[in-house]
């Protein structure tokens, strides 16, 4: 091991060892200290782009350039976005990691999905068309907190209200609360936003890196509502009060199709327990809305 690399690992140690995350920092600092979350570079604790190479990530997104977008979400956006949650895509055996990409690729594809049953190459070509909400029914502020702008959903995971905005924002070192557009003009930023809310557990809620990846352990009262591990939970994380406990659902099903679609292209199987068709919802904790 030469000399250098084992300087990065020193440091890297150093950081779990604090427990305190490269975007809480830069928070804190008054900036942005996301690059320095980039384990990218060293080999098996985590390459990213060898998960899903750019290849892949075009094919996954063949018509982005199409959509209104106009190819906003970029590959080297959502790169350099994930650089800032490293434990994204790096955590388990390689298949867990690609099913990770998989989940966290066909969630956001649906929730700026441009695809219908008779779009050209099928519904599940068509993720990252839209940058926000279409017609938004509210400003989605909520009293209590600062509300200067309007909050309807933006970004990959369309993130919806003012509190939102201040909590996100805070994590990834943007004023959001004052600039909400710019999820929809900085791809980075607006990538962080969606790898915020997928690594962030808001109870009693966990956080969707840990369903995927098997860290999260249903207690009884989950087990008893049919929560159980596996992708259907992370559709009950992010719009389960709307889609989840009521029977086969088409907004499911669409979220089924991408996540089916991307394993196949990363050559991971899909796991288990794939709908949340008889789960209950969790409930309120960290509210998005589904387009």
């Amino acid at each position: 091991m030469s000399l250098w690399v084992f300087s990065v690992v020193c440091l890297v140690l150093s950081y779990q060892l604090t427990g305190s995350s490269a975007e809480q920092c830069g928070w804190q600092a008054g900036g942005d200290l996301g690059d320095l979350g980039d384990l990218g570079d060293l080999g098996d604790l985590g390459d990213l782009g060898s998960i899903i190479p750019r290849s892949q990530y075009d094919q996954m997104f063949k018509h982005r350039k199409d959509c209104t977008s106009k190819g906003f979400y970029s590959y080297d956006a959502f790169i350099s976005a994930a650089k800032s949650y490293p434990a994204f895509a790096t955590t388990g055996d390689t298949a867990t990691r690609k099913r990770e990409v998989a989940a966290f690729l066909a969630q956001t594809s649906h929730e700026t999905t441009g695809g219908s049953a008779t779009a050209p190459d099928g519904p599940y070509a068509w993720g990252y068309c839209f940058l926000k909400e279409i017609n938004p029914r509210s400003s989605y502020c909520a009293p209590g907190y600062p509300c200067p702008k309007q909050y309807y959903g933006r970004g990959p995971i369309q993130l919806t209200w003012n509190y939102n905005y201040q909590k996100c924002g805070r994590a990834i070192g943007a004023d959001l609360i004052n600039n909400p557009d710019l999820l929809t003009t900085n791809a980075v930023i607006s990538f962080k936003s969606a790898f915020w809310f997928w690594m962030t557990p808001q109870s009693p809620k966990p956080s969707c890196h840990n369903v995927i990846t098997g860290r999260w352990q249903p207690s009884a009262a989950d087990l008893s509502a049919g929560r159980v591990p596996g992708y259907g939970v992370i559709t009950n994380i992010i719009n389960g009060k709307l889609e989840c406990g009521h029977g086969k659902d088409s907004r499911v099903d669409n979220r089924i199709g991408y996540y089916k679609r991307y394993c196949n292209i990363l050559g991971v199987g899909y796991g288990n327990n794939l709908d949340c068709y008889r789960q209950k919802s969790f409930g309120n904790g960290l509210l998005l809305e589904s387009m």
